[in-house]
């Protein structure tokens, strides 16, 4: 014969003995908060600073059963979280500004909630031998990227902030971008410098004789990539939007204290990747963007209301939006956690 009923008191009575000395009594498993997170590209070195939470279980201490996967271009990333497939992600906030002013209608346009490059990565990439050494060397040049290229379509921005005329545009597929500009079809690339420039390497070019014109060091001071979430996922679950965030700033601080180890974690998801490769990869993208010194001045993870209106404005001229980005609807700062959480930056000078 069973006492159900006693069964239940003695569970009860323990937690709360328990309680009174401090301890925690499993006494019901809690259900885990599913967050399906798509990132804006391939499992790169950048994407250690997502992935590390995961294998340190910092996601899961937090109470959500977090997938990552791999994504094929922000602007993909921003429109799967829009349609409810992805919970939250990773993209370009250009691309985000975009979706809002191309689709004023769409019922679940996402918000940017924690910013993670400070500057834009995007770059205008040429090999030396071109003769290309400043931005006034573009002017009449054929220049060649994907049509969604972040740098690409930016590029009005770069070009009017460096008085740049007319140029030409040739449209490739990601994979055969270097290779073009190798083989001589094309005079320069626009990419995220960090991507690109280990591309041409991997395709036979020393860095020495590659010209990087940074975007922000030409006075384009865009925000490049954000973590996003749903609305959906904002009004129904706020808790577990800052919790993930939480454990995000967890693993991204470890990475950026000891990048190389956390490739591990990359090549974990993708095994055939050139681990060296992706180590440089991952202290380029944190020197550039990360840890940028508009980072360290504005604090990570924040925007400067003013550079985001700024912003705002230049991606309607230059995308010719349908209608004008608000900016107050693309970020909202409710998410943030306290300056200390935050302050997850490495210390400048390091090795």
């Amino acid at each position: 014969m069973s006492f159900p009923s006693f069964g239940l008191k003695r569970r009860a009575l323990l937690a709360v003995s328990a309680a009174a000395f401090g301890l925690t009594v499993p006494v019901l498993a809690q259900a885990q908060t599913p967050i399906k997170f798509q990132l804006d590209w391939r499992f790169e070195g950048p994407s250690a600073l997502f992935l590390a939470s995961m294998a340190k279980g910092y996601y899961k201490a937090a109470g959500l059963d977090v997938t990552i996967d791999a994504g094929n271009g922000s602007g993909g990333t921003v429109t799967r979280v829009a349609s409810g497939t992805y919970d939250m992600g990773f993209a370009d906030m250009a691309a985000l500004m975009e979706f809002h002013a191309n689709n004023p209608d769409a019922p679940n346009k996402p918000v940017a909630v924690l910013m993670v490059y400070n500057n834009t990565p995007a770059a205008v990439l040429a090999l030396k031998k071109s003769g290309i050494k400043t931005p006034a060397d573009l002017n009449g040049k054929k220049l060649g990227a994907p049509g969604f290229d972040a740098g690409r379509k930016a590029f009005p921005i770069f070009a009017k902030a460096n008085n740049i005329g007319d140029v030409k545009w040739t449209s490739m597929d990601p994979p055969l971008r270097e290779t073009m500009l190798v083989r001589g079809d094309i005079d320069a690339i626009t990419g995220f410098g960090f991507t690109s420039l280990l591309n041409l390497e991997a395709r036979g070019v020393k860095a020495a004789d590659v010209v990087v014109l940074p975007y922000p060091a030409y006075g384009v001071k865009l925000y490049g990539n954000a973590i996003i979430a749903s609305p959906k996922m904002i009004k129904e679950n706020p808790a577990a939007v800052k919790a993930f965030i939480s454990a995000f700033l967890k693993g991204a601080k470890e990475v950026m204290a000891k990048p190389d180890p956390a490739i591990e974690y990359v090549k974990a998801r993708d095994g055939i990747i050139n681990v060296g490769l992706e180590q440089r990869r991952l202290r380029l993208a944190i020197d550039a963007v990360v840890a940028s010194p508009d980072a360290r001045a504005d604090g990570f993870g924040t925007v400067i209301p003013g550079r985001l209106s700024l912003m705002a404005s230049q991606v309607s001229d230059a995308f010719g939006t349908k209608t004008r980005v608000d900016p107050a609807a693309v970020w909202t700062d409710a998410f943030l956690p306290s300056k200390a959480e935050l302050n997850v930056l490495p210390p400048v000078g390091r090795k």
